[in-house]
């Protein structure tokens, strides 16, 4: 009973935390003020955590395993690699726009003045780049586009929808990356894969990233890997 009492705590303070930072940003957070929101004394938040780096690598971290765990449930044996990393993009997004833990970690690894414990963009450039190589060897790419073009691409556009979304959250609506992906594919990918692609865009974008319950915040370790899943 005190263990479960402990990790419903643990829970409530990471996502307070979350809304804290969102709201106010690392260094103007106040662990009083997190303390407060989650409905426990300041004692109570400094048995789980020391201090605001502890509580912000907890928020890193459960971000961490909810965007990796949602990577994962979209790609699925059978799929080519560009209908992975489609099917990742609507689902990152999703999860980012709709769930502050995530929105929260993936923000404070990009800029909190404390040293990150996670670098979620940095996983995030990663996926995408280890993706288009394996499209490369499936012969998916179009003539004359390279790998490193299409993940500059890929990274910029997808990085700058999270960035605009932080003012504006229908950046991040599934409308967003369908208008981005039909402008893009029929220039990254052979006319021969254009249409099996557009399908799954359309498929994942319409609702199909469906996946399975998410862990609570910061009771499960990360899933190994980044992003990608074989």
């Amino acid at each position: 009973m005190k263990q479960e009492r402990a990790v419903r705590t643990r829970q409530a303070l990471i996502h307070a935390a979350a809304e804290a930072f969102e709201r106010n940003g690392y260094v103007q957070a106040r662990l009083a003020d997190i303390s407060s929101s989650a409905g426990v004394s300041p004692g109570a938040l400094h048995f789980h955590f020391a201090n605001k780096a502890a509580v912000a690598e907890a928020v890193e971290t459960a971000a961490a395993v909810s965007l990796r765990r949602a990577a994962q449930d979209v790609q699925h044996p059978g799929m080519n690699a560009l209908q992975r990393l489609t099917g990742v993009t609507y689902a990152l997004a999703e999860l980012i726009r709709t769930d502050v833990v995530a929105r929260a970690g993936f923000r404070l690894s990009c800029d909190a003045p404390h040293r990150p414990a996670l670098d979620l963009v940095r996983e995030w450039e990663d996926c995408v780049r280890r993706l288009l190589a394996e499209a490369d060897r499936e012969r998916l790419l179009a003539d004359g586009v390279t790998q490193q073009d299409a993940a500059d691409v890929v990274i910029g556009a997808t990085t700058g929808f999270e960035a605009l979304a932080r003012r504006q959250p229908e950046w991040l609506q599934p409308g967003t990356l369908r208008r981005f992906w039909r402008l893009l594919l029929p220039r990254l990918t052979t006319a021969e894969a254009l249409a099996v692609l557009l399908r799954a865009d359309s498929a994942v974008g319409a609702g199909g990233h469906e996946g399975g319950d998410r862990p609570a915040p910061g009771t499960a370790a990360p899933p190994p890997s980044v992003f990608v899943t074989r």
